[in-house]
């Protein structure tokens, strides 16, 4: 049975907007820096808004919200056979219908309830969203879903069941089989149109923002075209230039929207900037070489590693994924991300994300406590980390420049005259000596204590192993 289209009261008429009459915004004002509260459920995110808010976030990142694939009900992170407790962290990524609230996150009525509390708060909520694929049990796809595209054999592109071989291959990564994720086809009107709906719900009950999870694997206007399609026009409908069915995309020009389109040899990077943001993947990899290295070798940290300007990247020094899925990140010890983490908040650009490791995980004991559900970690509040946040604020259209210390230990991130950051990638304290612009005094950093000097554009003083200090001009 065809399913009948309702267009929602919120909705905006009419079915096309042209790219320049769409506004893209943008969380890239040089102050803004995001919490990814992974894995924390919405009661959890709004019984801890107003921390977020006092640590100088502007925005906060959920795990995705849709209905999803209940494949070990459980509370756990991870789990093994013969655990005692059960559940994958990852089963939120595999959908089974585009429609507000899951058993591991919480129900429309706790979306709202968090939507509500950021709004006091002055925090925007950004909704990690993933239409490209469902549940890799595509028998758990929902009737709602399938009678909404005409039948199940219309929800997925022609090789959608056809696994990728070959990344670089734009056809495979934009239309095949994931790690087992069916494809959905993206650009069936269809889909579009009770996809879009879930997304306006989501912008009606209060969310500011959309991390689209896998973005490269969903089409751009170049690419190759699915048999099963006549136009790869889902970036357009997703931002607000189209509508389909009279259906259009609320707020175009007040909803943030990123898209992890992670680097690779092929992966068109400059045509999505067209559409959103993206996250520096290839900027978080290096960072993390220097970090391990302790030094900055032959590293160059000012090149962002990316043909996109920076003013259009979200940074960070480790993401779920590298944290979760290899541990490529997981090794690294709280004090190294948070010098990591003021590296980054006191550029002038990018867009940083701090991702909170779950509470009571330790260099042994990835998972911690292994609770979905419960707040990660205190690091996100740590008093360097809130350190790093409103300095990058006080700092907001101050130009940047950066030194770094005789052995490569020690770099500094000067903001104009007005501030300076600096951070010992080492796991030795240092004896920072390196340039600076701050006009010559004494200068003591907020979280430490520790006092410097600037003498004759030189910077002087010490900083504890893989120590960080905020220094401001008076």
């Amino acid at each position: 049975m065809k399913f009948t289209r309702t267009i929602l009261v919120a909705a905006i008429a009419g079915t096309f907007f042209p790219a320049s009459a769409v506004k893209m915004h943008s969380a890239a004002s040089d102050d803004n820096v995001i919490l990814h509260a992974w894995t924390w459920s919405f009661d959890t995110i709004a019984k801890n808004m107003k921390d977020i808010a006092e640590a100088g976030y502007k925005y906060v990142q959920t795990s995705p919200a849709q209905a999803c694939y209940e494949g070990e009900p459980g509370p756990a992170l991870w789990s093994e056979p013969g655990d005692s407790i059960t559940g994958k962290w990852y089963y939120y990524y595999q959908p089974t219908d585009w429609t507000i609230g899951n058993y591991m996150l919480g129900d429309r009525a706790a979306f709202k309830n968090m939507c509500d509390s950021a709004r006091i708060y002055g925090v925007n909520v950004i909704v990690d969203v993933l239409p490209n694929h469902t549940a890799i049990d595509d028998s758990a796809v929902l009737p709602g879903l399938n009678n909404a595209v005409g039948g199940h054999e219309n929800l997925y592109h022609a090789a959608g069941f056809t696994p990728i071989v070959d990344y670089n291959d734009r056809l495979q990564c934009t239309t095949g089989e994931m790690g087992g994720l069916k494809d959905v086809n993206t650009e069936n009107p269809d889909f579009q149109y009770y996809y879009l709906q879930y997304v306006n719900d989501l912008i009606n009950l209060g969310a500011r923002g959309f991390r689209y999870d896998t973005a490269k694997h969903i089409g751009l206007p170049s690419d190759p075209l699915d048999p099963k399609s006549e136009r790869n026009n889902f970036w357009d409908i997703a931002t607000g230039r189209e509508g389909v069915y009279g259906l259009s995309l609320l707020m175009p020009d007040s909803v943030y929207i990123y898209g992890e389109v992670l680097q690779d040899r092929n992966t068109k990077e400059t045509e999505y900037a067209e559409y959103m943001d993206q996250t520096a993947s290839g900027y978080g990899h290096v960072l993390r070489e220097v970090i391990d290295r302790g030094n900055i070798g032959t590293t160059d940290l000012a090149d962002w590693h990316h043909p996109v300007a920076p003013n259009k990247l979200i940074t960070w020094v480790e993401s779920h994924d590298t944290y979760c899925n290899a541990h490529e990140s997981a090794h690294l010890t709280d004090d190294q991300i948070r010098s990591g983490w003021v590296f980054l908040t006191a550029r002038q650009y990018g867009t940083p994300l701090f991702y909170s490791r779950p509470a009571g995980s330790t260099r042994e004991n990835y998972w911690g406590n292994n609770r979905i559900g419960e707040r990660g970690n205190d690091e996100f509040r740590h008093p360097e980390v809130v350190a790093a946040n409103k300095f990058r604020a006080a700092m907001s259209g101050e130009p940047e420049k950066l030194f770094t210390s005789a052995d490569g230990a020690v770099m500094e991130v000067a903001r104009g005259d007005k501030g300076a950051a600096l951070v010992n990638f080492s796991t030795k304290p240092a004896k920072v000596k390196v340039e600076t612009t701050l006009p010559d005094g004494t200068y003591t950093d907020g979280v430490s204590g520790a006092e410097f000097k600037v003498k004759k554009g030189q910077l002087t003083g010490k900083l504890p192993a893989n120590g960080t200090a905020l220094l401001y001009a008076e």
